[in-house]
């Protein structure tokens, strides 16, 4: 079988890794909208051609870093392969081939709502593999998606009369 394509991440010190398949795109860190209401994980809001997309700050969700970060504008974006959302991370590290040997499954009870899904030796540390679908519980996608409606009534605000976003 063919090796998995991962993409090792740095999040606030911590190396994890996404399957290359649910990633997009990888873009430099852009300004983002962060309106009022925002806060916690949610890095602000990245325009993507007239529709808002949530940016979560994967170090804040996972209690590496208590707060965002805003000192490092090196940090990097994951658009989701659905762009429905995207991850702020310190960087996108390296593309590596894992082979299926090396992948251990982990017990989704062991993580949060199991966005763990396995771990891998890369050099002298073992890896956890996230998967995009579990990193947010269904309350946090529904508040989310609440939070995504109101920037984009907010955004259509200030459309010309007559235009309407795509």
């Amino acid at each position: 079988m063919a090796p998995l394509a991962t993409l090792l991440l740095d999040i606030a010190g911590t190396t994890c890794a996404l399957p290359r398949a649910e990633i997009r795109e990888i873009l430099p860190l852009p300004r983002l909208h962060a309106p009022p209401a925002a806060g916690g994980p949610l890095a602000g809001f990245l325009n993507l051609a007239g529709e808002p997309v949530p940016v979560i700050d994967l170090a804040v969700l996972f209690d590496l870093r208590p707060e965002p970060d805003g000192e490092d504008p090196y940090r990097h974006l994951l658009l989701a392969r659905q762009g429905s959302i995207a991850l702020l991370v310190d960087r996108a590290l390296d593309l590596v081939p894992i082979a299926e040997s090396d992948l251990r499954p982990i017990e989704p009870a062991r993580s949060l709502n199991g966005c763990v899904v396995g771990e891998f030796p890369h050099g002298d540390r073992l890896v956890h593999l996230l998967s995009l679908d579990r990193i947010l519980t269904l309350e946090e996608r529904a508040r989310l998606d609440a939070l995504t409606r109101q920037a984009k009534t907010r955004l259509a605000g200030f459309e010309p009369e007559g235009v309407r976003a795509g």
